[in-house]
């Protein structure tokens, strides 16, 4: 018969009431979004005035987790960019050359003397001067091939080597091509996530789409211009020896030499060797600074590797400049007065605040390994998501006002039952989503409104099965027992299919798609919860106290 044990009670009435408790934050949100970023920046940057106000504007003790709108909810900035994966080969090839020239060294005898030559950008070519030697020369090149480390590249080595006369020709294969790839978009999403998570935006949307094509949803950022200059820019840091000075950008630079432009002073150009001395690859930290005179600057720290490299170059470069620079513009061309064996300095310029505080994060987040187009671009304005949301909130009223209405008319007392499983129900749904972090997006909303309809179906089956009850002359305490037990596996069938649909689109959809998922999914939880333990717990306390004879569903 009914019957619930005391601590099924307790649980129940537990899950509801902490379901409620975590979705509480979201009444308040403006308050308590301003205490969640005061809290972050105080332990970031340490407290000031405003943000301990601020953090105390809502009580650390309460639940302070919310709903994460979209970006189609809040606004942003929407980026499709393409990655120029094939510049990572001239980059990769680029960097062999020291290891192919060591190694054809030890054949002198042999090969003669080793010149690099012009070659396109997915070749390193090397002119031997002794051609009978060619045999010796490929056998020492092809053993710095090395085995490539991925499932479609297994027993495959990265280069290809091949003889032309006397000139030696070093490939890429195609297993390490499709490998660099692979490696190349994955660098580019960790660094443009880094990069976007050190500005503090909520829950981006940062993902492939195709071969060589990234995805970027920021929302609560200003406009895509400003999304591009925080991730357009390679932010390549590197430091190499300085061969001259000119004002003449067309004059030859010289074997293995660039003339890169200054960043100061644009009449001005310097000479620089091309193999850097130190990369910002060996950077651990990079901060805004003042320096001595009050003026923004940019401090950074090598790790212990990069430390030695450019103590090394100091200890036997005293007195020589040195070019410190930054996606092929010298920021700075400093004399090295005496060695620096610390591992630090300072990145000095024309900046602003808000430039030095840009540069120090691109230079945290580390460059991107190769430059991004920009295929498609979009700001959606703040003004829209509001529209959109007030739109979802008529939307969600509107289905929640019919459908309390329905049930009240339908099934009475039974019905105004169920009205109050669907409000906690729907108080759950924003708990759960809440504490795990997920993000509403418009479909988001959908998938709530659909929710609301499909809360009350579990209750409609468990009525309609008790008015069959009733109808073969049970009691209803009976009737309700078996009202409950009859519709539990129409019920679980009915939600179980439905959840398997969300998962898929979950696990293959993206963007709006997954935001419809995540709602979905979380409706269907509450609402088997409420449908099978909340409105029966109500109904068995109603007939613990009202002792009804009979009963009317």
């Amino acid at each position: 018969m009914l019957n619930i044990p005391l601590w099924k009670r307790i649980v129940i009435a537990t899950v509801c009431a902490l379901g409620l408790l975590y979705a509480m934050p979201n009444l308040f949100y403006e308050r308590v979004e301003g205490h969640n970023d005061a809290v972050k920046a105080i332990e970031a940057a340490g407290a000031t005035p405003e943000r301990e106000a601020a953090a105390g504007a809502w009580p650390g003790w309460l639940p302070s987790g919310l709903v994460n709108l979209g970006l189609d909810l809040r606004g942003g900035a929407h980026l499709l960019a393409e990655v120029k994966v094939a510049d990572v080969y001239a980059t990769r090839l680029d960097g062999m050359w020291p290891e192919v020239r060591d190694a054809l060294r030890d054949e002198r005898a042999t090969v003669g003397t080793i010149r690099r030559q012009p070659s396109p950008p997915d070749q390193l070519r090397v002119r031997i001067s002794q051609p009978e030697g060619m045999q010796a020369a490929l056998s020492a090149v092809r053993a710095l091939a090395r085995p490539i480390v991925s499932l479609t590249g297994v027993g495959s080595n990265d280069i290809e080597v091949q003889g032309e006369g006397d000139v030696i020709v070093v490939t890429l294969s195609e297993a390490e091509k499709q490998a660099t790839d692979d490696r190349t978009i994955q660098q580019t999403l960790e660094i443009i996530r880094r990069r976007v998570d050190e500005v503090g935006t909520r829950e981006p949307t940062i993902q492939r789409q195709g071969d060589d094509r990234v995805l970027i949803q920021v929302p609560g950022i200003g406009s895509a211009d400003e999304l591009k200059a925080l991730i357009g820019t390679t932010a390549r840091l590197t430091f190499h020896p300085v061969v001259g000075r000119t004002a003449n950008p067309d004059q030859p630079a010289g074997a293995r030499n660039l003339i890169l432009p200054s960043l100061d002073d644009p009449a001005t150009y310097y000479i620089i060797e091309q193999t850097p001395v130190v990369s910002g690859e060996d950077l651990t930290d990079a901060q805004p600074a003042f320096d001595q005179n009050g003026l923004p600057v940019v401090t950074f720290r090598f790790n212990p590797a990069g430390a030695r490299k450019f103590g090394d170059y100091t200890v036997e470069n005293v007195g020589s400049p040195f070019a410190i620079v930054l996606d092929n513009e010298v920021v700075s061309a400093p004399v090295i007065r005496e060695a620096i064996r610390s591992g630090s300095g300072q990145i000095s310029g024309n900046f602003t605040v808000e430039e030095s505080t840009q540069l120090a994060v691109l230079l945290r987040a580390g460059a991107l390994p190769a430059e991004l187009t920009f295929l498609e671009e979009r700001t959606i304005g703040p003004e829209l998501g509001a529209d959109s949301i007030e739109a979802g909130k008529v939307a969600c009223l509107v289905a929640f006002a019919a459908v309390l209405i329905f049930m009240a008319f339908s099934y009475g007392w039974f019905g105004i039952i169920a009205n109050i499983a669907l409000l906690i129900n729907v108080g759950m749904v924003f708990g759960l989503l809440s504490a795990i972090g997920a993000t509403l997006t418009l479909p988001g909303i959908a998938g709530i409104v659909l929710t609301i309809g499909m809360a009350v179906d579990a209750n409609v089956l468990v009525f309609e099965r008790i008015r069959e009850e009733l109808k073969g002359a049970k009691g209803p305490a009976r009737a309700i027992d078996l009202g409950y037990e009859k519709a539990l596996s129409a019920i679980v069938d009915a939600n179980i299919t439905t959840l398997i649909t969300a998962v898929i689109l979950f696990m293959l959809g993206s963007g709006p798609v997954r935001g419809f998922a995540v709602t979905l999914g979380a409706g269907i939880l509450t609402s088997v919860f409420t449908a099978i333990f909340v409105t029966r717990l109500i109904i068995v306390i109603w007939m613990e106290r009202r002792r009804p004879k009979t009963i009317t569903v």
